[in-house]
């Protein structure tokens, strides 16, 4: 039977009209698949990188031009419409009208200059710029592997001086911007994240970062009053761009090392000079003493064998050892190869009402020092949609998690300075209890065993949000509102067993600190932008801004555990320490900024501000800011019309007054404490005073004039600002001596005034720029003088810091070092001649330390007031650690698909103190811990009973010419006779560093065009390669103090590190 299906002519024609649409929509959806090719290029013809093809009016399809200014892009007809752009030139619409081959060429734009740059509350066309304001992009930072954010602005900016405080990573970076503008308040910069007032940039990711400002004169500070005397760093995140939606992958892993330690005895150099001390102290003893004389402070028979050692604190006549040494180098057994690895991936997405960027990352950043390290996870969120025409709505969001392992590596008596002064007799598996302490030295702790079982970390959890509401109310008026969020919870715990102490110490010792914190924050601001007979183009600002911020700590203590392996604080027999407290700041302010330009020559501004603070007593709440700016661009005058090669001339000038609140929370009120007090021959609870209260207290003031000027020359190929400015800081917050009858130390009290003067310049160039290379550089220059105006009627300020001293004098920087000055080395020429026709070192002809023993080859001091003796009067003021010059140098060279960047930065001038040397020159103590090698080298006398260098041991111990008698050989007065605080320890930081070489590859688009990848860079670099310096550390180190008074002093802090890199970015 056959089958059939016959359809009705009405089904029939149905079916036709079903498939006749069909055949429409195919045609559709051919047509929008239209593939338009092309180039993009500037007007000589080169290719444009990078430039931006979006569709109009289709914002999700787009894409960007490849290493030979080439694109593709798939369009919905051969009657569309796509849009070109990129940086530094006009957008060009173009219309295909039917064709699908493009040549596009854009022109430059003749305000290329007006690049938008982020001033407080707005932003200002570049070349309308009248206060001082420094800007980095993201560039700079893309290939670099910072950690932190503060890492990447060290050389990048004139006037910023970035110093290591710390190396442990995760650590931030001092910053100062034009000098120490405060004595005991705070010298750091103000931190701003996309309009958010922060206390520090550890938790921002550096991928994220679109572009940092630094506002370095008050006219730019001063509309954030009393916080913007130190500078002020305005960072803004990425945002999305324009066009189809962007997934980025950027990933590097690498290594480090240590570089930069001080050079210490290796164990055979250390017995050798162990050996010639012991020699030398021998025969010095008496002059009839020879190395033969048997006693029981020397070994019988010859010179020590060279397989013998004698034992430093052997409790028997008996000084011979075995022959089979440990020999343990304690710095290497400490130290590591480091990997760290980073991960990020972002997505962006802008059409014509929404725009989102989001990005997460992940870091883990391995210690130098074993069992030290950072991690970090980032997340961010920066949306915003419009919600009608006039009103747009927004959200920056930003959550981070990091710990810390801190190793208990720096300071005195800790991880890094014990395995540089470590005897290197002592084996690896020794000096510990449960170890066995070494019969050498009982109370010498083995440093690689307390890294290993000390916890020393610092978890932080931070919460950022911002949600903002933006209404153009008419044309030019804005009205912004913004709400802000911030939390930070930080628990440091730190627990150091028994098992890794002295055998003086009964306990093992734990502690836990909490901090938690959160700012609250409101702001509103109306900006009116206009124009008035099409010359005059005026813009006001007028805000407003409240925060509350509160901090709570509790900080708890024990010892006298049980047990080695239960860390907890509740098992801890004795609390030695259990205290709780609560802060709370709160601030208002009102502000407002009048802008003015006439004609694109003539710009004026001016702003003021009106801050109250909790901080302060209710008379010296509130303070005013105010600052004027003006600027000229000469360029736009007619005279200039016909000098095509300048593109910019401006001169231009500001004053302004900023202030600094960053004081103590509560100093204009008393406090009180409750703990026990001697009440007759009792001891009782008793509540007490903690301080002297001073309600007079008031602002920090600074008054600070610039004038600078902008000159841009042959369509912008060469871009040069310079600056000059004067500083004036007045009723610095000092923390006055009282008298002991007070029953106080100390009172906080306005007492001083410094200045600071310096210059600035910052040159950028384009050298060659053709089709295939292209080669520019960076260069910035400054250099800054403080000064010392008023110290409340007092001529210097002495501080003490650990057996060193620091002055500040009228007249002078904040912070010299107080020193005893040196002129070489005693000469037996320096000594009367005894009867035996050797020198008397009883009777020198130069004057002495107290009157003490003096031999040749100690330290000649200066009597500096002509006494005829070496005291107290003697020190001076010496050196400073402010540099004379710092300078940063960027040279980035492209050639077709690679890229190259090398960046210098350095210093000329300023000294640093090194004040760990004490630790590591033990000098002329026998068998006292490791030291430095340069001691090998140290001056040696001449004995006519013998000759202590024992040359059995093969190690050279010439003399340098320099190196002097080992400090304390001799007896007890020649010890006395000899200081370690002399200017012999304070060195030149002068220092040229090869901070980064940066080589990357892009990929052509072709081999990315089949696996829909837009862009791919794979590159490697060096951070760190070499530092070229007289000093043997880290001369760019402030590592002991942050205190302004004691800065400029190393104490052999955490290394620096030389990193190796391998990167890839990907971009879909």
């Amino acid at each position: 039977m056959e089958n059939r299906i016959t359809l009705s002519k009405r089904v029939e024609g149905k079916s036709r009209l079903w498939v006749t649409l069909l055949l429409l929509c195919f045609c559709s959806f051919t047509w929008a698949q239209v593939k338009v090719t092309g180039v993009v290029t500037d007007p000589s013809g080169e290719a444009i990188i990078g430039a931006n093809i979006v569709e109009k009016g289709v914002p999700g399809n787009g894409t960007i031009s490849d290493i030979d200014g080439n694109f593709t892009l798939n369009v919905k007809s051969n009657k569309a419409t796509v849009t070109v752009s990129f940086i530094g030139y006009k957008d060009k619409t173009v219309a295909l009208n039917g064709s699908t081959n493009l040549k596009v060429t854009l022109e430059e734009d003749s305000q290329s200059l007006d690049e938008v740059v982020v001033v407080g509350y707005g932003s200002v066309k570049k070349s309308n710029l009248t206060t001082s304001v420094s800007k980095m992009t993201s560039e700079a930072i893309e290939g670099r592997p910072v950690t932190n954010l503060s890492d990447a602005l060290s050389g990048q900016l004139a006037g910023v001086q970035t110093q290591t405080s710390s190396g442990i990573p995760g650590e931030e970076m001092q910053i100062t911007v034009r000098g120490v503008s405060s004595i005991n308040g705070s010298s750091n910069p103000l931190i701003v994240v996309d309009g958010v007032i922060t206390e520090n940039m550890s938790n921002v990711n550096p991928s994220d970062v679109a572009s940092i400002q630094v506002l370095k004169d008050a006219a730019a500070t001063s509309i954030y009053g009393a916080r913007g005397s130190a500078g002020v760093i305005l960072i803004e995140t990425k945002q999305a761009q324009k066009g189809a939606p962007v997934v980025k992958w950027e990933s590097y892993l690498g290594f480090q090392n240590a570089v930069g330690l001080p050079e210490m005895m290796s164990p055979k150099e250390w017995m050798a000079y162990n050996l010639y001390l012991k020699n030398a102290m021998w025969l010095q003893k008496d002059g009839n003493n020879t190395l033969d004389t048997p006693n029981k402070d020397r070994p019988s028979g010859d010179r020590v064998n060279p397989d013998w050692l004698l034992n430093p604190n052997s409790d028997t006549a008996d000084w011979t050892l075995r022959s089979d040494l440990p020999q343990t180098d304690w710095v290497d057994a400490i130290l590591q190869t480091a990997f760290t690895h980073s991960h990020q991936v972002s997505v962006s997405s802008k059409g014509d009402r929404y725009s989102i960027y989001a990005s997460a990352g992940y870091l883990n950043q391995e210690g130098i020092v074993k069992h030290t390290g950072y991690e970090r996870f980032n997340f961010r969120i920066n949306a915003s949609m419009n919600i009608n025409k006039h009103i747009k709505a927004g959200v920056n969001f930003a959550p981070t998690i990091s710990s810390q392992d801190r190793g208990e590596s720096e300071g005195k008596d800790k991880v890094i300075m014990t395995a540089l002064t470590m005897i290197p007799t002592i084996g690896i598996n020794e000096g510990t209890r449960s170890l066995g302490f070494s019969k050498f030295r009982k109370d010498d702790v083995n440093p690689y065993e307390r890294l290993r079982q000390v916890t020393d970390s610092r978890n932080i959890k931070n919460f950022d949000v911002a949600s903002w509401v933006e209404a153009n109310i008419i044309k030019g008026l804005t009205f912004k509102s913004m709400f802000n969020y911030s939390s930070e919870n930080r628990i440091d715990e730190y627990f150091l067993p028994l098992d890794v102490q002295k055998m003086s110490v009964k306990s093992a010792t734990a502690s836990s600190k909490v901090i938690s914190g959160s700012r609250t924050g409101w702001q509103n601001t109306l900006s009116y932008d206009f124009t008035l007979w099409k010359k005059h183009q005026m813009n006001v600002l007028l805000g407003q801004s409240i925060e509350n911020r509160s901090i709570y700590t509790a900080d708890m203590k024990a010892t006298d555990f049980p047990l080695d392996n239960v860390p907890t604080l509740n098992q801890g027999a004795t609390p030695s320490q259990a205290s709780t407290l609560k802060n709370i700041v709160r601030t208002a302010s009102l502000f407002g900024r009048l802008s003015y330009n006439y004609d694109d020559k003539y710009l004026v501004s001016a702003s003021m501000r009106r801050d109250g603070s909790s901080r302060f007593g209710p008379s010296n709440r509130w303070a005013t800011f105010p600052s004027v700016s003006a600027g000229w661009k000469i360029n736009s005058e007619e005279f200039m019309k016909d000098i095509e090669f300048i593109s910019l001339l401006k001169l231009r000038a500001s004053w302004g007054m900023s202030g600094n609140d960053r004081i103590g929370y509560s100093d204009y009120v008393s406090t009180f404490t409750t703990g026990n007090v001697a009440y007759g021959n009792t001891s009782q609870i008793a509540i007490y005073p903690t301080n002297y209260a001073n309600s007079d207290l008031k602002w920090e003031t600074t008054k600070a004039f610039d004038f600078g000027f902008d000159l841009s020359l042959f369509k912008n190929r060469i871009q040069l600002n310079v600056d000059y400015y004067i500083n004036r800081t007045d009723d610095l917050l000092y923390n006055l001596q009282l008298p002991a009858a007070t029953g106080f130390n100390s009172m906080r009290t306005n007492l001083a005034s410094i200045e600071n003067r310096g210059w600035e310049i910052d040159l950028t160039t384009t050298n060659i720029n053709t089709r295939s290379f292209k080669w520019s550089s960076t260069l910035n220059l400054s250099g800054n003088k403080n000064k010392v105006l008023d110290l409340g009627g007092n001529d210097e300020i002495i501080t003490d810091a650990w057996n060193a001293q620091f002055i500040t004098k009228v007249g002078g920087p904040i912070s010299q070092f107080y020193t005893y000055l040196t002129d070489g080395l005693l000469t037996e020429a320096d000594f009367e001649v005894g009867a035996d026709g050797r020198y008397n070192p009883n009777k020198p002809l130069v004057p002495t330390v107290k009157g003490k023993k003096q031999r040749p080859g100690n330290v000649k001091y200066v009597d500096v007031d002509g006494s005829g003796s070496i005291d107290n009067d003697d020190r001076v003021a010496y050196g400073s650690n402010e540099p004379d010059v710092m300078f940063g140098f960027t040279n980035r060279f492209t050639y077709k698909d690679f890229e190259l960047s090398i960046f210098l930065r350095g210093q000329i001038g300023g000294n640093v103190l090194w004040i760990g040397a004490r630790n590591l020159d033990t000098g002329g103590k026998y068998g006292a811990n490791n030291t430095l090698r340069r001691w090998l080298h140290c001056y040696k006398e001449d004995y006519p009973n013998g000759n202590p260098i024992p040359t059995e041991l093969g190690v050279d111990m010439s003399w340098d010419g320099k190196t002097p008698t080992p400090y304390g050989l001799g007896d007890n007065s020649e010890q006395d006779g000899q200081l370690h605080r002399t200017d012999l320890e304070i060195f030149d930081a002068t220092f040229l560093r090869i901070q980064n070489v940066s080589l990357a590859y892009n990929m052509p688009k072709k081999w990315l065009n089949a696996l829909g990848i837009k862009a791919a860079k794979i590159y490697g670099t060096v951070e760190n390669l070499h530092t070229f310096t007289d000093y043997v550390g880290n001369p760019d180190t402030n590592s002991y103090s942050t205190n302004p008074m004691l800065r400029g002093a190393d104490y052999n802090t955490y290394p620096l590190s030389r990193k190796y890199i391998f990167g890839v970015n990907v971009t879909f």
